[in-house]
């Protein structure tokens, strides 16, 4: 081979080279930006320990706790974990009753001579606004031995669209209030998100202020109103999907819900069922 077809060759080998490692370039890239994490916070409504969302028909896992211990609004005290709850702290076969939207001076008093009537204790997600119009409900719900959770200022069910400042205010402010109306030092224990928009950045935020986020497993539907007897059947037919049952006492004539926790009350008893309060530690 002369020198001329030597040098030739050299150059051709040269491009060659310079060629794949263009196309490998190209190729690097297109490959970052097609797995690139481009996810925005999600709904995670939490009707189920996998974080089922039942307004999309669809299952979304839920991300479990973080171990931030620090104190803004990214990090987490110690024990207070920002996966959302469903278990129970009696553990075993024990039931969590849950009530929404109050506190309510007509409805609230009656849902809690009924739960008096059983002996049951009861978490109260409360309404910022709602709590600051009657503190003499709040601290009756308190002084009967129950807990506290927040339920935002608005009951805004498009919250996990909203930017994470307008989550955080709903969330903390709404806390304020109702730690203002309880008194006496009370600390509201869980944050349950209106319609179960939760979001990473939400559960969070409420976990750093040492609120559990509060799911449910049963929701009655007594919100709807569909009559007595279709919201004690919900929780028979719904119990098995974990311990933590929706109610309310807010938001409009609660006359049906008073009568089906009544009857669900005495079912548990009969089925001799105990009820407790959600857990609000990593088990």
């Amino acid at each position: 081979m002369t020198h001329t077809q030597k040098h030739s060759l050299r150059g051709r080998i040269a491009v060659g080279a310079s060629a794949v490692a263009v196309a490998a370039t190209i190729w690097g890239v297109t490959t970052l930006v097609a797995t690139g994490d481009g996810r925005t916070p999600r709904h995670e409504n939490p009707s189920g320990p996998t974080g089922t969302d039942d307004r999309a028909g669809g299952s979304k896992p839920s991300t479990g706790p973080s171990t931030g211990t620090g104190t803004g609004p990214g990090a987490q005290p110690a024990g207070v974990p920002d996966s959302i709850a469903h278990a129970s702290e009696a553990g075993g076969n024990a039931v969590n009753i849950t009530i929404d939207d109050g506190p309510d001076p007509r409805w609230t008093p009656q849902v809690l001579a009924t739960l008096a009537k059983y002996e049951v204790k009861a978490t109260f997600c409360m309404i910022g606004p709602q709590a600051k119009a009657h503190p003499d409900l709040v601290k009756k719900v308190v002084a009967a031995g129950h807990r506290l959770c927040d339920h935002s200022m608005d009951h805004d069910t498009s919250m996990d669209k909203k930017p994470v400042a307008y989550q955080e205010a709903q969330i903390l402010d709404a806390k304020k209030l109702i730690e203002e109306a309880a008194g006496a030092g009370v600390k509201v224990e869980y944050y349950r998100a209106p319609g179960g928009a939760f979001t990473p950045d939400s559960r969070r935020i409420a976990a750093a202020h040492g609120m559990r986020p509060l799911g449910w497993n049963v929701d009655t539907k007594d919100f709807g109103k569909p009559g007595v007897a279709a919201i004690v059947d919900a929780v028979k037919r719904e119990i098995g999907n974990g311990p933590t049952v929706l109610f309310h006492d807010g938001g409009g004539n609660r006359q049906q819900t008073v009568e089906a926790l009544d009857q669900v009350l005495a079912w548990l008893r009969e089925q001799g069922r105990p009820t407790g309060f959600p857990v609000r530690t990593a088990s």
